[in-house]
């Protein structure tokens, strides 16, 4: 089945509206059979943020890192991405844009031979324009990692019925394998300003360090159209090989640029899932993203994933896992980390309270929690798993137990003296 981006009839209250009028934009030149005239919105849409948008819309807006990310993908089982255009001139409902009539046909095929497509399937927009990479046109495809070149309006009933219901080839084109790994960052700032504020800070900090590691042939990111989940901007996606040759699809919410650095090096680079951003992924319910994430967390020994400078969680996109030691991860010879001085700048301190995430888990046993705080939230207090038994008790505990142990030592020498007399 295929479940193209759901098109609410209700806004978001973050949407970002234009006063004007709507201007139509000449046709690019490059564009094959008038399939990309009259963009049908504002050329002039400006994504960058003033400090005033970035303190309402941006990472220090006040609700950022305070809900659940785990579980809150959709279950799908195959991403196409339709290459069309810069996301200034995207409206906010591009795929049912009167104008945009690529996206617009493409919707429309998909919604109508739904019920004949096997695997369930998402379409998102990304950017795309001539001369690049990915061209107005191209279409992306995962997991079969493939692209399409160019497809026009004319040939978007073909495309569907051979490539997306029958699983077969699009004859007029052919199929390029992709190589290497694929990050969309959702920059529609139009459908909502949150994710137009976040989304491109978030490419241009992927883009630097990208180029800085010397990955630009084997790493690659694109703005793409919204992917639902406005308030867990900054999104990301990405699509890579595990370790064992499947593609997979993850998604991270509430990233901050100084989460990229992270994310290639853990995720792209190792495999490595880091879980306090973690949505979830292509291919599992949302039931079983929460399941899998908590079977992750009990193998590194259980408690609240938290993130700060030396400690953090992090699991293989096939479902083993690894820790980035601090002082209470993976070491036997130390006691568990009391410390009221964590520190909180640029950290995700993840501590949600039970009842967030037993609805989340819709009434399941053993829940986990993960939340993020802002700089107003109070830091917890980092508690870890003891490495023996005794350290498991508490303090009270350990005190009741001496004393009684004490008070049986008295008896068994008044006794002995007792014998001895008598």
């Amino acid at each position: 089945m295929t479940t193209p981006e759901t098109q609410s009839s209700s806004s978001s209250p973050y949407t970002h509206h234009h006063n004007r009028t709507p201007s139509l934009i000449p046709s690019e030149p490059d564009s094959a059979s008038g399939s990309f005239q009259n963009d049908g919105y504002l050329n002039s849409f400006d994504n960058t943020s003033s400090l005033d948008e970035e303190e309402e819309f941006g990472f220090s807006r006040s609700e950022f890192r305070q809900s659940v990310v785990v579980g809150s993908v959709k279950y799908y089982e195959r991403h196409v991405f339709l290459c069309y255009k810069k996301p200034s001139v995207w409206p906010p409902r591009i795929q049912a844009a009167e104008f945009d009539r690529l996206p617009r046909l493409l919707s429309a095929a998909l919604t109508a031979r739904k019920p004949h497509i096997k695997r369930q399937t998402r379409l998102t927009i990304c950017e795309g324009y001539d001369g690049t990479e990915t061209s107005n046109g191209d279409v992306l495809i995962f997991p079969d990692m493939i692209r399409y070149r160019r497809l026009t309006h004319f040939d978007v009933d073909t495309f569907v019925e051979e490539v997306l219901v029958k699983d077969g080839e699009w004859l007029p084109g052919s199929p390029e394998p992709l190589k290497g790994s694929y990050i969309f960052v959702c920059a529609h700032g139009a459908r909502d300003k949150r994710c137009g504020v976040c989304g491109p800070a978030l490419v241009s900090r992927f883009k630097d360090e990208i180029e800085l590691r010397g990955h630009q042939n084997k790493v690659f990111v694109r703005p793409c159209s919204h992917i639902g989940g406005h308030k867990y901007a900054g999104n990301v996606i990405i699509f890579r090989s595990d370790n064992h040759g499947k593609v997979t699809g993850h998604w991270y919410g509430y990233v901050m640029p100084d989460d990229v650095s992270t994310l290639l090096e853990q995720h792209v680079e190792k495999g490595e899932i880091v879980d306090f951003l973690w949505r979830g992924q292509m291919g599992l319910s949302e039931e079983e993203q929460i399941k899998a994430q908590e079977q992750r967390v009990i193998a590194n020994g259980g408690g609240n994933i938290e993130r700060t400078h030396t400690d953090s969680v992090y699991g293989h996109a096939d479902g083993t896992n690894v820790e980035d030691k601090g002082c209470c991860q993976g070491n036997s010879t130390s006691t568990c980390c009391r410390s009221s001085n964590l520190p909180t700048e640029n950290a995700a301190n993840l501590n949600l309270d039970k009842k967030s995430v037993a609805e989340k888990r819709k009434g399941g046993k053993n829940p986990i929690s993960i939340n993020g705080g802002n700089k107003s939230a109070p830091t917890p207090h980092k508690v870890c798993t003891m490495p023996t038994w005794l350290e498991t008790w508490e303090s009270e505990d350990v005190y009741a137990a001496l004393a009684l142990i004490g008070a049986a030592v008295s008896v068994a020498v008044a006794y002995n003296c007792y014998r001895q007399l008598g």
